[in-house]
Order: C-alpha cells, then sequence, then structure tokens
C-alpha cells in the first residue's frame, strides 16, 4: 500500500538524505533550470512533447523554446515559492505556438528550478464551488466514521478510482483501512491492518513534504533524466516531483495486489502524518493535473476538519475531567475516607478512564473494587511499581512486562494505570483492564521474515494479501495518550487533597451531609410516590378472571403510558411538554397501522409534569379502548382536537366516527374510571364521555394552571395527518432491499444526494458521471433498473437509454428542466423526474416503475 517511490538498502535504511530515483513517469516531461534560467536537464522524451531532443536544449536559456508571455508567468510563479516545499501550479499553458497545451507543476529542488508539464485536460471546473460543497457534506456528518467514509467516497467520486481507503496510522507505525468506498464486486479492505514496514520512515518522512504520489501505470517504462549527474556528481531531487518514478520494490509490492494505479494523499493533523487516502485502480488510471490539485486542496481541508473534530473531542473529555477533578477535590477534602473507598474511586474514575476494576494501596493497606489481580500478585506489582519514575502515572497494556507469572490472571487483570497519591511512591490508586481476547485482521502475515529479492540486497514486497488473523492474548486494550493526561490530572488533584486536608473539612463534611441527606430525602419522596402509583396501577388492573396474560398485557401497556410520559417531560429537566408529541407517541405504540386513522389539530400547547402524566394514561385508555371495540377496531376514523377557551382553559374533544355501533359498556373497568375521574381529581378540570351509536365522544377540561404556550406558537396540523408532501415521506428502508440501482448523474454534489437517498431505501448503487462510464458500467453488471440524467455536459443519456431499453432494464429519467425536457419519440412517454431528488419523487417513480405497492399505513 505505500507509495516509496525509493529504494529500501537493508544496510542503511534510516540514512539521511533520501536520495530519489532519477527517472520520471512517461505522461509527461520535465526540465531542471538553473538560477539564470538556463536548462540544466531535461528527460529524454522532451522530444515527444515539444519535439525537441535533450541535446538541443540543454545549456540553452529556457526563453528561446517558450512564448515570452509564459515565461514571464513562470517566473511570476516562483515569486510564489516562499516555502522550501512549495509547489505552484499553472494549468492550460501553450509552451509554444505550435505546440498543445499543459498543465505545469513548478518548484525549487536546491539551486535548480524544476518545471514539469503534463498535457492539458481541458477540464477545469470551479475548484472554490467543488471544495466547498465536498467540505459541507463532510461537516454534516454526524461522527468520524461517517467522516471517514464520506472522505473516501468524495476523493472517488472527484478521481474516479476502483477504491478508495482512509489509512490510518497506529501509535506504533502499522496501518488500518477505517474507511473505503469502491465498486461493487471487487471486495472489501475495511478493517485489514498493514504491517509498519509496508510504509518505510523513509516514505512517511516524504508524505509530510509531498501531499500527493501517483502511480499511472505500474507497467510503464520510466523515462531518465539527463544528464543524470550535475557538476557536482549530484542526482536531480525528485522529493517534490508529480512526475517522480516509481522504485521496482514498490510496483511489485502492487503488482502483488493486482494494482494497475495508485495514487495516495496525505492527510496530516498537527504536523504529524495522521494517516493517507490510499486509491487503487484495477487499471492504468491517470486523473487529470487539476483533478489531482482538488483532491489535494481537499486533502488539507480534510485534515483541518478532522483536526478540529479531534480537537473537540479532547476538549470535550479533558472538560469532563476537570469535572470529576473538581468532584474529586470537593468530596475527598470533606471526607478524607471516601480516599479509601475502592468502590467510591471507582465509579469516579472510571467515568472517565474506563476499567474493569480499582485497587488501593496507602500504607501497605489495600481495598479493591471490580475484577483485579489476586492479593499477592497485587502486592507484587506495587512492589514493581515502587521501582518505575517516581511521581509519574505509569500505563501498560501487557501486566507481563512489569512482572513475571502475569498470564496466570490475566483473564482478571492484564493491563494497568498506576496513579500515585502520595509523594513517596507507596501510595496508588491502580486501574486495571481485563484481557482483550480477539483477532486482528492483518492483510497477510505480519511477521514475515525478510528475505533477498530479485532487486538484490532489499526488502522483498509481501506476495500474499490474503487476510490473516493473528490472536491477541496477555493484553489489555491500551490507554490512550488523552486518558494519560487526565490521570496526571487526576493525580496532582488527589495529591493535592491529601496535602491540604485542614481544620476546614470538618465544617464542609458536615454542609456535605446535610445536602446529601436533603437530596436522599427528596429523592425518597419522589420514590415512594412513584411506588403507589404503580401498586395503584397493578390493583386497579385485577381481573375478574384469571387471565394473566391478558393482565401483564394491560398493566404492561398502561406503565409504558407512563413511561413515554416521563421520557418527554425530563427532556427539558422537568419542564413542561407538548401536547402533540404524547398523541403521537400513543398513536405510534398502539395503533401502528393505524396512524393516518387518528387526525389531531390543535394550537402549539405545553402541558406541566401532572398533567402530562395524567393525559397519556387518559389517551392510552382512549387509543386501546378504541383499537379493541371502536373506529381504531375497523376503518374508521378518529378527530382528535383541542383548543384554548375564554378562560385559557385547554378543552381536549376526542371524537369517534365509522366504527362498529357502541354500546354503554355495562361493567365500569379501571380504563374507564381513569378516563372520567383522571382530569378531575388529578387536574381539577372536568372529564365527559359519551357513548353515542356512531362512537364515543368524550370532553375534557384542563385548567389554565396546567397549560403553556410556546414561545412561538401558532396552529399546526399534527405530523400524523394522511396528506404529505412528497419531499417529506417516510423513507420506507426495505422498500428497494436486494435491489442495484445505476444512476447517471454528472453533478458530484448532486449524484451524491441521490445516492443517499436509495441507500436510505436499501438499494445497492452503481454510479456514472458520463456517457462513456455508464457504457463501461454496463459491460460490467446488469443493474434491476436506472434513473438517467437527461443532460450530461455536452452529451445526453438517450444512448444510455436505447442500450436499457435494449436489455430490458427499467430506468426514467431526471432533469432540471422538468416537463419541458425534450425526449426523443422513442422514449416519449418515460417519466421524468424533476430536479433536486427527494425520497418522494424518487419512492413514487420506483413504485410505478417496479410495481410496488404503495405504503398506505
Amino acid at each position: 500500500m505505500a507509495n516509496s517511490g525509493f529504494q529500501v538498502d537493508l544496510t542503511n535504511c534510516d540514512r539521511e538524505p533520501i536520495h530519489l530515483l532519477g527517472a520520471i513517469q512517461p505522461v509527461g516531461f520535465l526540465l531542471a533550470l538553473s538560477a539564470d534560467w538556463v536548462i540544466a536537464r531535461a528527460s529524454v522524451n522532451v522530444g515527444t512533447y515539444l519535439g525537441l531532443e535533450p541535446a538541443d536544449l540543454v545549456g540553452n536559456p529556457l526563453s528561446d523554446f517558450v512564448d515570452p508571455d509564459l515565461l514571464h508567468d513562470l517566473r511570476n510563479r516562483v515569486a510564489y515559492l516562499v516555502g522550501s516545499d512549495t509547489v505552484e501550479r499553472v494549468y492550460g499553458c501553450r509552451l509554444r505556438s505550435d505546440a498543445p497545451a499543459f498543465d505545469v507543476a513548478i518548484h525549487f529542488a536546491g539551486s535548480q528550478i524544476i518545471i514539469e508539464a503534463e498535457p492539458d485536460s481541458g477540464k477545469h471546473s470551479d475548484a472554490t464551488s467543488t471544495v466547498r460543497w465536498m467540505m459541507t457534506r463532510l461537516d454534516n456528518q454526524p461522527n468520524l466514521d461517517a467522516f471517514y467514509r464520506e472522505g473516501a467516497r468524495q476523493v472517488r467520486a472527484l478521481l474516479g478510482y476502483d477504491r478508495v481507503m482512509v489509512y490510518k496510522f497506529a501509535p506504533d507505525g502499522h496501518g488500518e483501512v477505517v474507511a473505503e468506498a469502491c465498486k461493487p464486486g471487487i471486495g472489501s479492505f475495511k478493517g485489514l491492518h498493514y504491517p509498519a514496514s509496508d510504509i518505510p520512515q523513509q516514505a512517511r518522512a516524504l508524505y509530510l513534504r509531498n501531499l500527493i504520489r501517483i502511480i499511472h501505470d505500474v507497467d510503464a517504462e520510466p523515462v531518465a533524466i539527463v544528464p543524470p549527474l550535475d557538476e557536482h556528481r549530484q542526482p536531480i531531487d525528485l522529493s517534490l516531483s508529480v512526475l517522480r518514478s516509481v522504485s521496482p520494490i514498490h510496483l511489485e509490492y502492487l503488482k502483488n495486489m493486482g494494482v494497475g494505479a495508485s495514487l495516495s494523499i496525505s492527510i496530516i493533523v498537527d504536523d504529524t502524518l495522521w494517516g493517507l487516502f490510499a486509491c487503487h485502480h484495477y487499471a492504468p488510471l491517470s486523473p487529470s493535473f487539476h483533478s489531482r490539485s482538488l483532491s489535494e486542496l481537499f486533502s488539507q481541508m480534510f485534515s483541518m476538519r478532522l483536526e478540529s473534530r479531534e480537537r473537540r473531542e479532547l476538549v470535550e473529555y479533558e472538560r469532563r475531567a476537570r469535572d470529576i477533578s473538581d468532584q474529586l477535590l470537593g468530596a475527598v477534602a470533606s471526607d478524607e475516607t471516601l480516599l479509601k473507598d475502592p468502590d467510591w474511586l471507582a465509579d469516579i474514575l472510571t467515568r472517565t478512564i474506563p476499567a474493569d476494576g480499582v485497587g488501593v494501596w496507602i500504607n501497605g493497606a489495600y481495598a479493591f473494587s471490580g475484577t483485579t489481580p489476586p492479593t499477592e500478585d497485587f502486592r507484587r506489582i506495587v512492589r514493581a511499581l515502587n521501582a518505575t519514575a517516581a511521581g509519574k502515572v505509569f500505563a501498560t497494556d501487557h501486566i507481563g512486562s512489569l512482572v513475571d507469572g502475569a498470564s496466570a490472571f490475566a483473564g482478571e487483570a492484564a493491563g494497568l494505570l498506576a496513579i500515585p497519591i502520595s509523594r513517596s511512591p507507596r501510595d496508588y490508586v491502580v486501574l486495571f483492564r481485563s484481557e482483550m481476547k480477539g483477532s486482528v485482521r492483518w492483510a497477510g502475515d505480519p511477521h514475515k521474515q525478510t528475505e533477498f529479492g530479485p532487486n538484490g540486497p532489499r526488502l522483498t514486497p509481501r506476495e500474499s494479501f490474503a487476510e490473516w488473523k493473528e490472536q491477541v492474548e496477555g493484553k489489555s486494550a491500551p490507554f490512550t495518550p488523552s486518558q494519560l493526561r487526565v490521570a496526571e490530572t487526576l493525580r496532582a488533584t488527589l495529591i493535592e487533597v491529601v496535602l491540604r486536608l485542614a481544620d476546614e473539612a470538618a465544617a464542609e463534611r458536615h454542609q456535605a451531609n446535610a445536602r446529601q441527606e436533603l437530596l436522599i430525602a427528596e429523592l425518597n419522596h419522589r420514590v415512594r410516590n412513584i411506588l403507589g402509583v404503580i401498586r395503584g396501577l397493578i390493583r386497579q388492573s385485577k381481573p375478574d378472571e384469571d387471565v394473566v396474560n391478558d393482565f401483564v398485557k394491560v398493566v404492561d401497556g398502561r406503565i409504558h403510558a407512563l413511561a413515554r410520559a416521563h421520557n418527554q417531560i425530563t427532556d427539558d429537566h422537568w419542564g413542561p411538554a407538548p401536547l402533540e408529541a404524547l398523541i403521537e407517541a400513543e398513536a405510534a405504540a398502539f395503533a401502528a397501522q393505524k396512524q393516518n386513522a387518528i387526525v389531531s389539530q390543535g394550537p402549539r400547547v405545553l402541558l406541566n409534569p401532572q398533567a402530562y402524566s395524567t393525559m397519556a394514561l387518559v389517551i392510552h385508555e382512549l387509543v386501546t379502548n378504541s383499537a379493541k371495540y371502536g373506529s381504531l377496531s375497523g376503518d374508521g376514523e378518529i378527530s382528535l382536537t383541542w383548543k384554548l377557551d375564554g378562560d385559557k382553559d385547554l378543552i381536549i374533544t376526542w371524537l369517534e366516527t365509522g366504527g362498529p355501533r357502541v354500546e354503554k359498556p355495562t361493567r365500569k373497568g379501571f380504563g374507564t374510571t381513569i378516563i372520567e375521574r383522571s382530569v378531575p381529581y388529578d387536574l381539577g378540570g372536568v372529564a365527559t364521555i359519551d357513548y353515542r351509536p356512531s362512537g364515543v365522544h368524550a370532553r375534557f377540561c384542563i385548567p389554565r394552571r396546567h397549560v403553556t404556550l410556546p414561545a412561538a406558537g401558532r396552529a399546526a396540523r399534527n405530523r400524523l395527518a394522511p396528506h404529505q408532501h412528497a419531499q417529506d415521506v417516510p423513507v420506507r428502508p426495505e422498500m428497494l432491499a436486494g435491489l442495484s440501482v445505476m444512476l447517471v448523474e454528472d453533478s458530484l454534489i448532486i449524484a451524491l444526494d441521490a445516492e443517499d437517498i436509495l441507500q436510505r431505501f436499501g438499494a445497492s448503487i452503481s454510479t456514472a458521471s458520463t456517457v462513456d462510464a455508464a457504457h463501461d458500467l454496463l459491460d460490467q453488471i446488469t443493474p434491476d433498473f436506472a434513473i438517467l440524467d437527461i443532460n450530461l455536459g455536452d452529451q445526453t443519456s438517450f444512448g444510455i437509454a436505447d442500450r436499457l431499453l435494449d436489455m430490458g432494464v427499467p430506468f426514467f429519467f431526471a432533469s432540471g428542466y422538468g416537463e419541458q425536457a425534450k425526449l426523443p419519440m422513442e422514449h416519449r412517454a418515460r417519466p421524468v423526474v424533476q430536479k433536486p431528488y427527494t425520497s418522494g419523487n424518487i419512492m413514487r417513480s420506483a413504485e410505478d416503475l417496479l410495481g410496488i405497492a404503495p405504503d398506505v399505513a
């Protein structure tokens, strides 16, 4: 996977500086100029592009061979090369009037100016807009895994490689594929680990200087630079070259993987090589110079965003650690005995440093909490800790490296973090982690011995990349650097507590005890009330007959109604909650297939916790009774409305219609009692229920003291209303499960949005941005259906449509022109989806195209 581009000599692996190969890849040409712009060296293929041989160029001024205006531009670009590793780029240059246009890179190599040119692709998009949209998508990712995955998708969409991986380096130097985006059918490398030797230190140092490295064709013959040595007998330094040739060692490595072309882009976080975007293609591939420059800019922005995210996580983690530290300081200062309480310490410390057990050693006395080693082994560990650096936190993921015989208790404790809590090295709080048994997935055996290969006394690239699992035993999950920093903070806090215990501790302890007793009293009061409510529910729900299952179901439903209400009112710290949310929750929980039969409408109002809990039970009983005996048991409908009357009391009306004939119950159960008496008894309101033959009609009046209007209160139809805008339809994850979709779309941003929608419907997607790419895709796969953007740059997708028609693959068109799109006669009847894509218009079109029954639930 490494893009080394240099030879690896076992006898002098760490030598500096790196001597790179004096050749370039044959996709462009190179000129090296002296400080006075006289051509000092040239690649031997310069005649292919300029019609001049190196012998005609070397020793002559560049001004004799290039356009004066271009020379002026190049001189200006050299003025921008202020950093030692800076590379400037100029696109669409004409070196001579009779030569084609080139994309040019220019940089310094020692005292020489290096000019590299590649044929201009002619495709120069708006870099600012493209990268801005790419970054917008990155910023919308909710977590780091999604962030990595989206980064790989963006690079693949931009450059077109078969596989793009996000490759992250571990502290020990080995790498892991943490995300990837690849074409269907080529397998996945995600989760595989690669030995550190795959990317030697010389390569890692170079990645910090030169962010992008490309190999257009692993089988291409390199082109020499002449003369090979300068007047000082030194080879040319190609460290920053974009055309630099590749070491045969690395080419052999790629060929062993079956890779035909590759590209890597450095991900640098906090001035350190965090990882790479590693791109593989299974045939030769030459992304345009402009696209590669965009990908380099994207990688730099990706690195900054990644650094920002990691810093935010670290800041938040250390903030929580400071809170824990403050809690330690306050608690132990008021009660020094807590320092000897392992259960309390374990509860405090493991909130920020995950561990399976805690051992405390103070003045030869010890105590344990959780999973820890045996007592005698703990004594041996403490003695070994005393031999380490005193006064510092010590951590290891392998206790066996600290004491002999640790394998005997590795199941209980394989790793530890020791926090000294006194100036002398005799007192500790030790956090233990259990053995992390498992396997690490390697791309080949990482322990393969060094061999002498066909390229002389150098490392032979690995020939096998088959997955190889290594069993990990006797070790725990390692402690991270941020956890060690937190442990140092906690150590300072604990020592400060030990040194600062003084007379005021007694007073502070008394205040803490008083506060604790008040909290316990309040907690006991609330717990007793909750237990009383649950007990009343169970006792009042006793059935007349011994029908245990029904009894459990009834009680479970009522308790769950209270639980849902409790969740709502505790979302805002036991504050008022919206009535709409209560209605939605009850309807979704007990009438999942009938939600559209409950039409609710009214102003946005909030109920205080007491009223919210009461109405949760009332609505629950109304919904469940209707599902059993009323409108929801058939094809009827419920109208649930509410309003504020002249006194600002809340009037709620429940009206059932279209269900079976209703008769007044002859027996009053607990559910009916809840409906009729809860509002009057608990809230001081009014409740009436009328068992009309056409349907139950209930009316409730809740006094205004229980009702709050939100700051932006406005009448709004509930989300359970049966008619919804096409853009806002709920996604049916199973609708396209198992189906493959070919998406032809020339806009990267629009294509990514369409892919997201299709993935949420369960489909697998293959995307093409051009007519040729779509035909290439159809050579390999036969999709279940296709979506074709009509306008693809200066071409249309009608030829693709003709081929799909011959293959019998259903499809529909998409266009920004909507109904004004002009279709040829043979496709005149095809549906056209108006962009932008939405879950609604894709779902409706797919249902019509594939004959999928619409979701009417």
